[in-house]
């Protein structure tokens, strides 16, 4: 009898000491982000708004979103525009970015503390600054306005944590396209009439939506980007719907539904 108790004494202990050494499991899940219009610029990390519901909706085929929980998530009123005095207040938004650049709040307080800096030019060319070309290398080729423009067309003189309009006046970082229609009038008319860019949020016309504003398509530092020289990098398209089961082609989408 006492041999069975310690041959049971061994096997316990046995049990023990394997599930100890057994290597513990890494429940943790790997952080899923995705890009929502230009990959580096509007990156969105998936997590649940409430049980159930994603905030976002990855392609695993080219990493953007698509498909929002909540598309007004994190969305700020957008500043007032002309010729979009018509639309309801809160019924335009955009997504602040100021949190998302590293150098913002450097530049407006540690190297230019609201004053000009030593060795301003005196015209508008701009003089070589290594430690601005170390920051920001694509400064150094500017691919924007093609050697006609420089820094201070676009960024407050004096308050670099801002953008400048016309006027001399500061334009917040989250609403670049209170600047962009500075240059580029006719896209911020196509922009402003809904052809050109993109928005998000409710169907109907009349309804609440989250307007994309100029920086979150373009890289203002590259736009002359890609083999066409303009624009923006074209992005992988996402491959076509399948098919309903049973359907062999979709000649049916050339035949329009009302007969003319």
């Amino acid at each position: 009898m006492n041999r069975w108790l310690v041959v049971r004494a061994m096997l316990l202990a046995f049990c023990a000491g394997a599930a100890t050494c057994a290597p513990a499991q890494d429940n943790s899940k790997k952080e899923e982000t995705c890009f929502e219009s230009r990959k580096g610029a509007t990156q969105v990390i998936k997590r649940e708004i409430r049980p159930g519901l994603p905030n976002v909706r990855c392609s695993p085929t080219t990493g953007a979103v698509l498909w929002y929980g909540d598309p007004f998530e994190g969305t700020v009123p957008m500043a007032r525009m002309p010729l979009l005095d018509k639309i309801a207040e809160g019924q335009a938004v955009v997504k602040p970015r100021s949190d998302k650049l590293n150098f913002l709040a450097q530049c407006g307080t540690v190297c230019h503390n609201g004053v000009m800096p030593k060795g301003f030019p005196k015209d508008n060319r701009p003089v070589p600054i290594p430690t601005m070309e170390a920051m920001v290398p694509d400064v150094k080729n500017l691919q924007h306005g093609r050697g006609r423009i420089w820094c201070l067309e676009c960024h407050h003189s004096t308050k670099r944590n801002a953008l400048v309009d016309h006027f001399g006046d500061p334009v917040s970082f989250d609403q670049p396209q209170q600047l962009c229609g500075k240059c580029h009038g006719d896209k911020l008319r196509d922009w402003r009439d809904g052809i050109h860019g993109k928005r998000i949020g409710e169907f109907t016309s009349t309804g609440k939506k989250r307007w994309f504003t100029c920086t979150e398509c373009h890289n203002p530092h590259d736009v002359q980007d890609g083999a066409r020289n303009r624009g923006f990098v074209a992005l992988q398209p996402e491959p076509p719907p399948q098919l309903p089961k049973g359907m062999k082609d979709a000649k049916h989408e050339k035949t329009h539904p009302i007969a003319h």
